[in-house]
């Protein structure tokens, strides 16, 4: 009798309730655990995401406002009908955050319109210098703004030019802040090389940068100080003191790991880095953010200690944790504040405050909430791989460790620290490895145990020392400190040559579809917050992305956006027209996971005839690229049985019906193009849409 009323009881205490449809198809994987706010936190930054890649996906500036209001629209209906459908509360507050992702994007890009060069210029150039690096070919690069440039009005202006100066000041050291002028030739910022290729225009308009060029003469100073850019001034005098006191390279590496600066690294030492899965040691992220706020929190921790006075009467960890905030507060300010920095910033900045309420912080939550303020003020940020890769090694290590610090109670304290330095590189190297091979169409085979020799040493040599080098800089002590780390960074930078000169150390990837990328990635999201049976779904996407990658092959024709180069696709890999166009080519062969260069590319078997007049087969018809002075009058010969023409001039008008002519007009309004095996025609202008930065 108890046990039936009990069970009746129970009847009544839990009632059934509607399921939704989704619920029903996949078996609700998600469960009840969105009812947690923590939860909640965590898949804020995706559904913001989700808005984001939608933005930068659509084709046209309009769609935006379509998908938004539908989007509003939907979320408003569960809304009112909140009573009615609560558990659908999880899906209307993605549908919020993907619509609030749409419009933070385009509110951003409202924002930042600035006027682009849209003809190439040639004259006197004025304005303040704001960053210094270098270009591929190892020349500086000065950024400028606060333009004036020849007859240009301010309403024309752009907001900042990138100029490479082909012969580097010896009667003036550059530093930011400083007001010059050059003569030097402008253009507008670059089309793609191809039409998936990476989109300079798209990055340019988001960095304010409308024209980009070089300059052959020297620069030559107008006032030493414009007002502003005191952290760049700061980070440049840092930067040149530290290479002064060590010379080479391992100076430039410590400039670079504790100011930002990396000017002074060469391209030889940035590409050994690549090779080594090693560049992320001079790209100041959450490695060097962590090292700093444990260094100071601990030293400062330390000290107080040992004064029985101030250990006894106040809170010491409250006062090593603010200090550390301090200290990270400042090398935000001094590095430039780049993404990656400011991800490290607010996670170690939630953690400190966690300290001073005497509250647990949980990384991953920590992660999200960096990860939402990173987004909601640079939504542009989602799509660059600095981004990309920061957020996917910070939330695997959070993941692992966190499985990792069970397993490493039951082991002997050597082992434990021992296995922790080895499972670190390793997992980074795994979660940043897709992004890597998508991004640079490259993988290196030995960067585990690079970063086992390297990483170690930054640490607990290379840092430590900078911090000390920092406190004792003002009494005029900090030589002994910096030759300890520049004695790091030459180990560092010994590793990364020695590992690179091996036999293999990298292994050249082909470029992926479309949508390989945000599948994985998105799977890998899943995987990691839903719960146990919403992870298949993070599986299947994985699995999908990867099938879609092994499937794809790159396209069998290519042609350059001035129509200066053509690729064909052959047995032994793609073969160029000419050698030349060098820039255009090289992405090409990348993104083919082709190791060639140009000049060996250009000798392969597939095109033939004269200079300038080059001759190949393709889809049963002939494929011509016509170049050089004589390029116009060389059409008419070839222009028969629809030829595929690629001309470095304008054809005219009748010669158009009787062969496909890709000339330099028909290019300026697509950009470059790619055809399949197929035969399909698919143009940048298609991928672009009618954006902002693609007019």
């Amino acid at each position: 009798m108890v046990s039936g009323q009990h069970e009746e009881n129970d009847v009544f205490v839990a009632p059934t309730r509607a399921r939704p449809i989704w619920r029903g198809l996949i078996g609700d994987p998600l469960g009840a655990s969105f009812a947690a706010l923590s939860d909640a936190i965590l898949w804020v930054p995706v559904g913001l995401g989700i808005g984001i890649t939608a933005w930068f996906g659509m084709d046209h500036a309009a769609q935006w406002r379509d998908l938004s209001v539908a989007c509003t629209a939907i979320v408003v209906a569960v809304i009112i009908r909140w009573k009615a459908a609560p558990q659908w509360w999880f899906p209307a507050l993605m549908l919020a955050l993907i619509a609030t992702g749409v419009l933070l994007t385009e509110w951003r890009a409202q924002r930042l319109s600035a006027p682009i060069l849209t003809y190439r210029y040639y004259g006197p150039v004025e304005g303040r210098v704001v960053k210094l690096d270098r270009s591929s070919s190892d020349r500086l690069r000065v950024t400028l703004d606060q333009l004036h440039i020849g007859d240009l009005g301010n309403d024309r202006s752009p907001h900042s030019v990138r100029i490479s100066l082909h012969t580097e000041p010896t009667h003036l050291t550059l530093v930011p802040g400083q007001r010059v002028m050059v003569t030097a030739h402008l253009m507008p910022p670059p089309v793609p090389a191809a039409p998936r290729a990476f989109d300079f225009r798209r990055y340019a308009y988001f960095e304010r940068l409308g024209a980009v060029g070089y300059a052959r003469v020297p620069v030559m100073l107008v006032a030493h100080r414009s007002g502003g850019q005191w952290a760049a001034h700061l980070r440049s005098y840092l930067a040149r003191a530290i290479v002064q006191t060590i010379p080479g390279q391992p100076g430039a590496m410590i400039a670079a790991l504790t100011t930002g600066d990396r000017a002074g690294l060469t391209q030889a030492t940035n590409a050994v880095l690549r090779d080594t899965n090693l560049y992320h040691v001079v790209a100041i992220s959450g490695l060097h953010m962590g090292l700093l706020v444990g260094i100071v929190y601990g030293a400062m921790r330390f000290v107080l200690v040992l004064i029985p006075y101030i250990a006894l009467r106040y809170p010491v960890k409250s006062i090593a944790a603010v200090t550390a905030i301090v200290a990270a507060t400042g090398y935000l300010w001094l590095s430039g504040a780049q993404i990656s920095t400011q991800r490290a910033y607010v996670m170690a900045l939630v953690m400190l405050c966690a300290i001073l309420v005497k509250r647990r912080a949980i990384s991953l939550n920590n992660l999200a909430i960096a990860a939402t303020l990173l987004l909601i003020i640079t939504p542009e940020a989602l799509i660059g791989v600095g981004f990309q890769m920061s957020f996917a090694a910070s939330a695997a290590l959070v993941v692992t460790f966190a499985q990792w610090a069970r397993i490493a109670r039951r082991l002997s304290r050597s082992v434990a620290v021992i296995g922790g330095m080895v499972l670190s590189p390793l997992v980074a190297g795994l979660a940043t490895a897709p992004i890597t091979a998508a991004q640079f169409h490259r993988i290196s085979d030995y960067g585990l145990i690079a970063n086992l020799l390297a990483v170690p040493v930054m640490g607990t040599v290379v840092m430590p020392a900078a911090v000390l080098a920092a406190v004792l800089a003002p009494l005029g002590l900090a030589f002994p400190a910096l030759w300890v780390a520049g004695v790091g960074t030459g180990w560092m930078l010994w590793v990364a040559n020695w590992v690179a000169g091996w036999e293999g150390a990298t292994r050249a990837i082909v470029q992926p579809p479309q949508l390989t990328l945000p599948l994985i990635l998105f799977g890998a999201v899943v995987l990691v917050l839903a719960p146990v049976r919403g992870r298949v779904i993070g599986i299947a996407l994985m699995l999908w992305g990867t099938i879609l990658w092994t499937r794809h092959s790159p396209p069998a024709v290519l042609i350059a956006p001035q129509a200066e180069q053509v690729g064909l696709l052959t047995p032994s890999g793609r073969a160029l027209s000419k050698n030349g166009a060098g820039f255009v080519a090289g992405v090409w062969l990348e993104a083919d996971g082709d190791r060639a260069t140009v000049t060996q590319a250009a000798q392969r078997v597939g095109f033939s005839g004269p200079t300038g007049v080059r001759v190949a087969r393709f889809g049963g018809r002939d494929l011509v690229h016509l170049s050089g002075r004589y390029a116009e009058q060389n059409l008419e010969p070839y222009c028969r049985d629809g030829a595929l023409i690629v001309l470095a001039g304008t054809a005219p008008a009748d010669a158009k019906t009787q062969c496909d002519i890709w000339d330099q007009p028909r290019l300026r309004r697509t950009g470059a193009v790619a055809i399949t095996q197929s035969g399909k025609v698919v143009t940048t202008r298609q991928i672009q849409g009618t954006r902002r930065w693609s007019q």
